[in-house]
């Protein structure tokens, strides 16, 4: 489940910007629908090459995301997640991908980290279940 949060004014894309994130988005529904390990493994081979995303590359893949896929920008947190991550490669770097749960009341979540901070997301605590980092910054 994810947090509910649609957000008012979705931003507009330019057409070049709005094919890859189309593009992300489609694979990532895809790659939501595979088990947990194996979401871990596609996002880890996925992430290899890569150079760590900075908060405002992050915002910007996670922003393309949403203005593309209203299913993204409502409840679907795992698929706007992955493809936030995976329009983050397209442009040779990569966030930090995490899924968890809170545990009171129960809730699972997935979002992407840039500069250690979680980008986009509300104020929520999550204890981290699944993380995939950049290379090197696994720790």
């Amino acid at each position: 489940m994810s947090v509910p949060m649609v957000p008012a004014d979705r931003p507009r894309l330019s057409r070049h910007r709005r094919l890859p994130a189309l593009a992300a988005v489609a694979v990532a529904h895809l790659i939501a629908r595979l088990p947990p390990g194996r979401i871990r493994a596609v996002l880890t081979f996925a992430r290899r090459g890569a150079v760590p995303a900075t908060a405002p590359q992050a915002r910007a893949a996670r922003d393309a995301v949403i203005a593309v896929s209203l299913s993204c920008a409502g409840q679907g947190c795992l698929p706007r997640s992955i493809a936030a991550a995976l329009l983050c490669r397209l442009r040779g770097t990569w966030p930090t991908w995490c899924a968890g749960v809170r545990v009171h009341p129960f809730a699972a979540h997935a979002w992407i980290e840039a500069d250690g901070r979680p980008i986009g997301e509300p104020p929520v605590q999550h204890h981290r279940t699944i993380v995939v980092a950049p290379v090197g910054a696994e720790g």
